[in-house]
């Protein structure tokens, strides 16, 4: 599904991406991990267009996305959420659901100025599509509440709907367990297996090794804007360039799948 080669990205003479090769498969649950400024968020900026790249080609589904626009890979089937929370602040969290939608809907300025009979249906539908989600995520009694207000473990399944409100095939998740109670991470992991259950491919960049071990079919490892090992959970964890680079010199195998 997705195909990332020899990507470089250097900010002001420091290289924050040097040469990373990868590829998702269609229906995986893949993780990025790393020491903080490994140059994980700046890779999910590349492949969702937030930033451009210096050298390198990506492809989704075997189309070259390299230059293309975000709204664009948006539309190809892209959905992303943030490491750090970027909803819409005054809108409420129907209405944050609902501004992602509109990526699907089809009647252009005049069909909306002129309330055609078109554009009311597709309104009511972007309106049905942003309440099932919010009820999925158990939000829907806050449906009407101004996004600054919701908690922010609230904030954060706000957050993955409003990215599910644009219908991705591929599914980048920034962090997405960061500040989460135990409880809550548990929630979590439901919430992806039955995201990829669904037909999703999940590529998640996460701290949290354990929860990385126990949900991903593959992992890989950057270091310094490299890549310094790829493989499955168990592979990872005794690979000694990552027990050296990552947790300095500690053993993954506390981290083994339960």
């Amino acid at each position: 599904m997705l195909r990332i080669r020899n990507l470089t990205k250097s900010f002001i003479g420091l290289t924050a991406l040097n040469q990373v090769e990868l590829k998702v498969q269609e229906g995986q649950i893949y993780s990025l991990i790393g020491p903080n400024g490994a140059g994980k968020t700046t890779l999910f900026n590349c492949i969702s267009g937030m930033i451009k790249t210096n050298s390198g080609i990506i492809y989704f589904k075997d189309v070259d996305i390299t230059y293309l626009e975000p709204h664009k890979r948006v539309k190809l089937g892209i959905g992303r959420t943030f490491q750090n929370i970027r909803l819409f602040p005054m809108l409420s969290a129907l209405e944050n659901v609902m501004a992602a939608r509109y990526c699907r809907t089809k009647s252009g300025v005049i069909s909306s100025i002129m309330m055609m009979p078109a554009e009311l249906s597709e309104r009511k539908q972007t309106r049905e599509v942003a309440e099932k989600l919010l009820s999925d995520f158990s939000l829907y009694d806050k449906r009407g509440i101004i996004a600054t207000e919701l908690t922010f473990a609230e904030q954060r399944r706000l957050e993955l709907a409003r990215a599910l409100a644009t219908d991705p095939e591929l599914l980048l998740l920034d962090e997405p367990a960061a500040g989460m109670t135990q409880k809550e991470i548990i929630e979590f992991i439901e919430v992806i297996y039955r995201l990829r259950d669904s037909g999703k491919t999940i590529f998640l960049i996460e701290h949290n090794v354990k929860l990385v071990m126990n949900i991903s079919d593959y992992i890989c490892v950057l270091n310094f804007g490299e890549k310094i090992a790829e493989g499955t959970p168990l592979e990872i964890q005794n690979h000694p360039k990552v027990i050296e680079a990552y947790l300095g010199g500690e053993g993954l195998s506390l981290y083994a799948k339960d």
